[in-house]
This record gives C-alpha cells, sequence and structure tokens, in this order.
C-alpha cells in the first residue's frame, strides 16, 4: 500500500506530505487547487511522462517521492522533474532509470482515470483477469508448452538437415578410420618409441661401449684383478676385517654388472628396417595430434568422443521418430486442452460482461455495454470493449470512454474481480454524475477496500462521505503566487470540508447537518 506521499514544487503545489492508512482515503479541494496533482504525482512515480511544465512558477525543479509497504518490505521511489534536462528516478536513494521506477511500482498500484498505467488496459492482465472472474486453470497448457518446447529442441539437436548430417557422418567414419587404423593403445607410446629410437639409431656405439665395459669390469679386467689384489693386501689383518666383507661384495657387484652389460649389448641389433619403421610410427603419431589433440591422450579422447557422436548421429531416424511420436502426442493433448480452456473462457466471457455491466448501472452508466471478446486457439487473446453509450459499437476501452467513464468501467470492473494491485487511484470517477449515482460510486468504492487501499480524488461530498480518511487541499497567496498544501481532516474539520463541497459555503447550517447525515449514512454503511 501507499504510506507516504511527499510532494514539493510540482504545479500549484508547494509542499505537501500526505500519510495514507488503510481503508479508503478521499482527496478534496476548491477547483484549482490541484486535485489531479496528487494523482499525477503518484503517475509519475509510476514512470509517467513528465513535463518541465508542471515545475511550479519560480521552483528549479519538482520533486515527488512516496513509500509503499508490501508486508513486511518497504520501498522508497522518487522522481526528480528539472526545469531544464531530463528527469531523474531514484529507488531506495539509487539512482535508476524511469522504466525500473515503473517496473518497480507497477505491481503496486493501478490508476484509474486518464492515466496510461492501468493494468486493465493491457492485454495480458485482461486474460489474467478473465481466469481469475471464472476459475480457468491454464497450468496444463504452460506445461505442455514447456513439453512440446522441449521435444522441438531435441529434433533440432539431432540435425534437421540430412545433407548436414550426412556430410558429418562421412567425416567422423574418415576420422575414424585412420584413428582406428593407428591401433593406439597405450597414450604414452611416445616416450617409448622415444626410448627405442634412441637404443636403435645408436646401436654400433651402444654395443662398442658395452665391449669397453666388460673390458674393465670382466673376470681379466683391471677393475676385478685390482679388487682381487686388495683383497689379499687386507685379509687376515684385524683392522680391516670389515673392509675384506664390502670388496667381496663389490667384486661380485662388479661381476653381475659386466654379465648384464653383456646380455645387453649381445641384444641390441643393428636394424635399419626395424629404425625406418620406427620413424614411421612416430611421424604417423605426430600427424595425428597435429589433427586430434596436443598429446595421444587428447586424441583417445576425440576418438571416443567421435565414436559417440555417430552412434548418435546413426540412431538418429529411430530417435527422431520416438520424438515424432512424443510429439505428436504432447500436440493431440495440448490441442484438447486449449480446445477446453476457450470453451471456459468463452463460457466465463459473458458472465464476466453481466457482472461489470450490473455495477455500471449503479454507477450511473446503466446504458453502457461491456464486451469481452476472446480468440484464439485458447482464448488466449482477450479483449475488454466497451460501449459507453448506446447505438456505439464497442471498442477496446482505451479508445471507448472519457476520463470519468473510464474511471467508472475500471470501478466496476474492480468491484466484480476483486483482484487487482494493493492500491486503487480512481480520479475522475465521479464526473458529470451527482445525487443517487454519487451515493453508488461512493458505496462502490467503499466494498473495494476489503481487498485494497483505495485513494479518490473526488468533487462530490456523496464520495468523500464514504471515505475513512479524508485530506483537504488548501489554496493561499504566498508572495503574490498561488500555493496549495495538503491537510488531514477530522471531525469538525471534515463535517465544515463537506459542508463547503454541498454549498460552496461552509458555515450553511443547511448544509452542515447535510454533511453530517452524509457522515452518518456512509458510517452505517460502512458498519452496517
Amino acid at each position: 500500500m501507499l504510506v507516504e506521499l511527499v510532494v514539493r514544487d510540482l504545479g500549484v503545489i508547494d509542499e505537501a506530505l500526505v500519510v495514507f492508512g488503510r481503508g479508503m482515503t478521499a482527496v478534496t479541494g476548491e477547483t484549482g487547487a490541484g486535485k489531479t496533482l496528487v494523482v499525477g504525482a503518484i503517475d509519475l512515480l509510476a514512470g509517467g511522462r513528465a513535463d518541465a511544465a508542471l515545475v511550479r512558477p519560480g521552483a528549479s525543479q519538482a520533486e515527488i517521492e512516496g513509500r509503499f509497504a508490501s508486508g513486511d518490505a518497504e520501498i522508497v521511489v522518487r522522481r526528480v522533474i528539472p526545469l531544464h534536462g531530463r528527469s531523474r528516478a531514484y529507488i531506495d536513494g539509487h539512482l535508476a532509470t524511469v522504466g525500473a521506477l515503473g517496473d518497480s511500482v507497477r505491481d503496486l498500484i493501478d490508476l484509474h482515470g486518464q492515466h496510461a498505467h492501468q493494468s486493465l488496459l493491457r492485454s495480458g492482465v485482461q486474460r489474467a483477469a478473465l481466469d481469475w472472474f471464472g476459475g480457468i486453470d491454464t497450468v496444463r497448457i504452460e506445461s505442455l508448452v514447456d513439453d512440446l518446447r522441449a521435444i522441438d529442441a531435441g529434433l533440432a539437436g539431432l540435425g534437421g538437415d540430412a545433407r548436414a548430417r550426412f556430410r558429418e557422418m562421412d567425416l567422423l567414419r574418415h576420422q575414424l578410420a585412420e584413428l582406428n587404423g593407428a591401433a593406439i593403445a597405450d597414450p604414452d607410446e611416445d616416450e617409448r618409441l622415444d626410448r627405442d629410437e634412441s637404443i636403435l639409431a645408436d646401436a654400433a656405439a651402444h654395443r662398442e661401449a658395452a665391449v669397453r665395459a666388460i673390458g674393465l669390469l670382466g673376470a681379466d679386467g683391471p677393475v676385478s684383478q685390482g679388487l682381487g689384489r686388495a683383497q689379499a693386501d687386507l685379509a687376515g689383518r684385524e683392522p680391516f676385517v670389515d673392509l675384506v666383507g664390502r670388496i667381496l661384495d663389490a667384486s661380485a657387484e662388479v661381476a653381475d654388472v659386466a654379465a648384464e652389460a653383456r646380455t645387453r649389448s649381445e641384444a641390441i641389433d643393428d636394424d635399419p628396417a626395424a629404425l625406418a619403421a620406427l620413424r614411421d610410427r612416430r611421424q604417423l603419431l605426430a600427424g595425428l595430434r597435429r589433427k586430434y589433440g596436443s598429446t595421444l591422450g587428447e586424441v583417445l579422447d576425440f576418438r571416443s568422443q567421435a565414436a559417440d557422436r555417430l552412434a548418435e548421429l546413426e540412431a538418429h531416424e529411430e530417435r527422431a521418430l520416438s520424438l515424432e511420436r512424443r510429439r505428436s502426442d504432447v500436440s493431440e493433448r495440448l490441442a484438447a486442452e486449449r480446445s477446453r480452456v476457450l470453451g471456459e473462457r468463452a463460457a466465463a466471457a459473458p458472465r464476466l460482461s453481466a457482472a461489470v455491466e450490473r455495477h455500471l448501472a449503479e454507477l450511473a452508466m446503466a446504458a453502457a455495454r461491456l464486451e469481452v471478446a476472446v480468440d484464439g486457439e485458447a482464448g488466449e487473446r482477450v479483449s475488454f470493449r466497451l460501449a459507453a453509450n448506446p447505438g456505439h459499437e464497442p471498442l477496446p476501452l482505451s479508445r471507448a470512454a472519457s476520463g470519468g467513464e473510464l474511471a467508472r468501467t475500471m470501478l466496476a470492473l474492480r468491484l466484480a474481480l476483486t483482484a487487482g494491485p494493493p492500491t486503487l487511484i480512481f480520479d475522475e470517477v465521479d464526473a458529470g454524475i451527482g445525487g443517487t449515482a454519487a451515493q453508488a460510486v461512493g458505496r462502490s468504492l467503499a466494498r473495494l477496500t476489503g481487498d485494497h487501499q483505495v485513494i479518490v480524488v473526488t468533487h462530490l461530498p456523496q464520495v468523500a462521505a464514504h471515505a475513512d480518511h479524508h485530506v483537504a487541499l488548501e489554496k493561499s497567496q504566498v508572495g503574490g503566487s498561488a500555493v496549495v498544501g495538503l491537510r488531514a481532516l477530522e471531525g469538525e474539520d471534515r463535517v465544515v470540508e463537506l459542508s463547503r463541497m454541498l454549498s460552496g459555503s461552509p458555515q450553511s447550517a443547511s448544509a452542515r447537518r447535510h454533511a453530517e447525515e452524509l457522515l452518518s449514512a456512509a458510517s452505517a454503511h460502512r458498519h452496517g
């Protein structure tokens, strides 16, 4: 709900602060006092068009600030309109775009009158209103539409272009043939080939080195003979007993190394053909790494992924057939759901029309006709159309009525629907009516307070009397200029204001009695 509104230097308003309560608040004042500026200020907070002409003469800018409460949460929005330059918007003290400002307030308030920010003028809101009125469930349609989108995405993912799919399959088969032909089994094969090439490329030098080493380490070699002499020299000498054992171990190890060197050298073949084959293999693997991955591990990963993708494409026809069968089933169920919803919307439309027209008759628009047009597969195109006068063709609400007629039509719709934003603001709802019709408008506005906060700008005492709260705009002269302020009225002050509205003479005894009667009757109606 709208908790507080501050207006500075807007039109004839100098500075005004209003604290709004629950229920219904009437805003009144003399002609020219700027009553509609209050609604205009709220419209600006909802993202309405700013005009430098709105700035009060002598001021450099106009400023509007509003505080809204929704449950435990609060939001403070502000709009500044300079005399020169673009307007500025703020949300909770932070600079924002006008669009963001409107989005933050749009679900909190609805303005009914001559303002563009009336949610019931939007087709989507009209459809939702009809669904609410008729208790129409559209969840299954939304779920089936989501299923259909998922199936279509699956079909698209299979490859809708057959030639592109076959080209991809040919490429994958060629790549897999090349990779499978290489028969890579070990991701570390490159390292093993490096070692094998090193051995084959230097086979003669390896054998020559082995012969030299064996000559040194063999039984007749200098190393073995030297170890034998060292053992003989130290044998039987107490200080070197442990060293003799170590010399024996070293002699055995040297003999073992010599034998192993002989075995390995005899296994080394000087085989140019094997070397060439190894180098061909290395070149093959290098070519595969250039195409499919920087390492053989990545090449093997690519082969696995290519095989999976080829299997997926080869199974395309089977999967496509399965998806098409599912699509056909979902489409049939969706068509049935749309037909059901269309029927329910078509049935609810005249009932909503009749309910609104009953309220319009109470609001001095007995000759008006409201048509709820339903079109589309599921009746998704819903349009509220009004013929405000006999003999006129129904037109969309935004084109069919004057400000006052539109405001009363919106009031009738709200009475029929009850759902809507928490704060409803009405301007011109009492234009061109009086007497019994004015009483009906006042009672109707009061009825909305069971579900909404209602703010109404009115010039009729019959309407104002039904309000829970009353705010008056008061004009005065300051420095030769007219300025307006806002004042909350209670008790005697409220009787005086209603007397002024009734007769133009706040001190008239008869007007005073009439005002007291209006307040008493309205109170009895609220509490009856």
